[in-house]
Parts: C-alpha cells; structure tokens; sequence
C-alpha cells in the first residue's frame, strides 16, 4: 500500500512539472481549429490543430523556423498528392507512389527532415482521409500556417518557468561534480583505490548532465527572450549561463583528479596532508555554488570558499608529493580557478587568487 502511494504520488508529480506543455497544446490546438473554421471559414480545418501541436514540440527559438517548415511539407505533401490521387484513384501502390513521390520532391528542395516527413504524412492523409476537392490544397497549407502560428503565440503568452529546467539541471550537475569531489577526498584520506576507482567511473558519466543542462538553459534563454512574462528572469539565467563553461570544465579537471588520485594510491604515493580537506572545502563551494544559483544571488560564499582553497594550494604543497600526487594538487588549483570563474569573476581574477609555484628568492619583490 505504502509503495503504491508513493507511485501514484512520483506520477502526480509528473503530471504537474508537463502540466505547461499539456496546457500549451490544448489551448493551441483549440485555438487554431477555431480561427481556421471559424474566421478562415474553412469546414474542415484538420491540419490547423495538427501543426499547433507539432510546432509546441520543439524548442521556442525554432517555432519560427518549424512552423515555415511545416507550411513547406503539407504543401509539397498536398501538392503531389492532390495532383496523382485525383488522376490515379487511391489504393495501396497510389499511396504507396504518392508517398515516394512526395519524399523525393522535398529531397530535391534539399529540405531538412521536418519538411521531408510533413510532406509523406501530408500526403498518406490526402490519399487515403482527406481525397482532393476543389481549392482544397490552398485551405489546408493555410490551415498549416495557422496552426504553426497559433502554437508559436501560445508558447510566448503561456510560456513554462524558464528556471525550473535550469535549477533541476544544475542541480544534477553540480550534485555530479560535489560527489566526484567528495569521492576523491575519502579515497586519498583513506588511501582507498577502490572508492577512487568507483569515484573516476562515476565523475566519467557525468557529461551527459553537462549535456542536458545546456540544453536547458538554451531553452531556458529562448523563453525568456520571447515571453514578455519571462523577461524579469533574464538575470538569473545569466548566472547559470556564465557558469555553464566553468562548471564543464571543473567536472573534467575532476575526471582528471580522480583518475590521477587513483595512479598515486596504486603506487602508493604518500598524501598531502591537507589534501582532503581541500577537496572537501571544493565540495561544499560547489554546493554553495548550486543553492545560491538557484537562490538567485550571487555567488559570493561559493566564491570565498573556492578562494579560500585556492589560495592554500601553494608550493609547498606540491613539494609533498610524488608526480601524480603532484598532479592532484595541481588539478585542485584548476578546479578552484574554474569554482571562482563560475561564480562570476573573469578568469584573470580568478588565477590572481592563487598562490605563485616558485617561491619568491631571497630580496625579490611582489
């Protein structure tokens, strides 16, 4: 009983982050069906709540774009099948031909694959549900263009949270790079191969997440660019957009980290002593990091914690180490610059925190 209430409750939960899109293609879809009955006068506007819904599905920067497309393929697909069916009757080689036919016409237009799929479809339905009549060709490619319209207009009027794609992005992400983190920090604290072995094979998985949270915040940034609603949330996904490039690259350094980690317990390199804790002190600036982006503040604890480490990473630390401890030590200096970059400040200011690897000779001044 218990299980099953927290199924129904993991569904609901569901139900409500796709409630926007849900929205978003019912009121399209009745929108476009009604303008093209209604105000085009059209008797059957089948396409226009069909290209609604299509354009609904792809990000708001394409609509544009995908709602010509489609106009494109329902004509090619209506032109090609309203011609060959009205001479050749319908069956299964018409449609079969009329399809080909239809394909190659929108291959040759050198089209992209909106256009080549629209126009096979357009024309299965105009030779087997929708036979041609008269002027029928020009009221459903209007019909197209009403319905690729309508969805684009919807998604500006009812847009979704541009935030909320790009906080639960962000926080996988950096949830990723604080665990890969934290793994290294246990397994160097407990000389422990085995845990760095599992940590790298992990942080290794991790760019998928990089992936995806940039596709967020590019969906994210065209909503806010074209729903006047949104505008006001332009500040915070600047944030995140600054910290997108740092953050891929503090999860490679910490692929790097891991895997040198593991070299060094394998030979059994001896471990700097505050090593681990600067590992753990670069965990919980990422986690900072995560909770005042998605606070939208600035980062300013994340930025004195990843600081902090970077100005304790001196020399002297690397002269407690082997070559691949070595590189460990070298990979936290990176990942703080990359910490402090993602936090907001210019790459310069970031590596003017850390400490110089030669030391100063005697008499030489700053």
């Amino acid at each position: 009983m218990h299980r099953l209430r927290q199924e129904l409750i993991r569904r609901l939960r569901r139900l409500l982050r796709t409630g926007t899109p849900i929205v978003q293609c019912a009121v399209a879809a009745g929108l476009a069906w009604w303008l093209a009955k209604h105000v085009a006068g059209h008797p059957q506007p089948f396409f226009a709540p069909i290209a609604a819904v299509i354009s609904l599905g792809v990000s708001l920067g394409q609509r544009m774009r995908r709602s010509l497309e489609l106009v494109v393929g329902v004509s090619i697909g209506i032109g090609v099948g309203d011609v060959l069916i009205s001479q050749i009757g319908t069956g299964p080689w018409q449609i079969a031909l009329v399809v080909a036919l239809a394909m190659s016409t929108a291959v040759l237009t050198d089209s992209g694959g909106v256009i080549v799929m629209q126009a096979a479809s357009s024309s299965v339905l105009v030779a087997t549900l929708l036979p041609p009549l008269s002027a029928g060709g020009w009221t459903r490619m209007i019909d197209a263009a009403i319905g690729g319209m309508v969805g684009f207009v919807v998604a500006v009027l009812l847009p979704a949270n541009p935030l909320a794609v790009a906080h639960r992005n962000g926080r996988l992400v950096l949830g990723a790079l604080a665990d890969g983190l934290r793994g290294v920090a246990g397994a160097v604290a407990r000389r422990d191969p085995d845990l760095a072995s599992d940590t790298l094979a992990g942080a290794r998985k991790s760019q998928k997440l990089v992936d995806e949270f940039r596709t967020a915040l590019t969906a994210g940034g065209e909503i806010a660019k074209f729903a006047p609603i949104r505008w006001r949330r332009r500040g915070d996904l600047a944030r995140y957009e600054s910290a997108a490039t740092p953050i891929d690259r503090a999860l490679r350094n910490t692929r790097v980290l891991a895997r040198r980690a593991l070299a060094a317990l394998r030979d059994g390199e001896p471990v700097p002593h505050p090593l681990p804790g600067l590992l753990e002190e670069l965990a919980g600036s990422v986690v900072l990091l995560r909770d005042e982006l998605a606070s939208g503040v600035e980062p300013l604890q994340a930025r004195e914690t990843a600081r902090s480490v970077a100005r304790a990473s001196s020399v002297e630390l690397l002269g407690e180490g082997d070559f691949s401890m070595q590189v460990v030590v070298l990979q936290v200096r990176s990942i703080a610059v990359d910490l402090l970059q993602a936090s907001g400040l210019t790459r310069t200011e970031a590596i003017s925190a850390l400490p110089p690897l030669h030391p100063r000779r005697e008499g030489e001044h700053s």
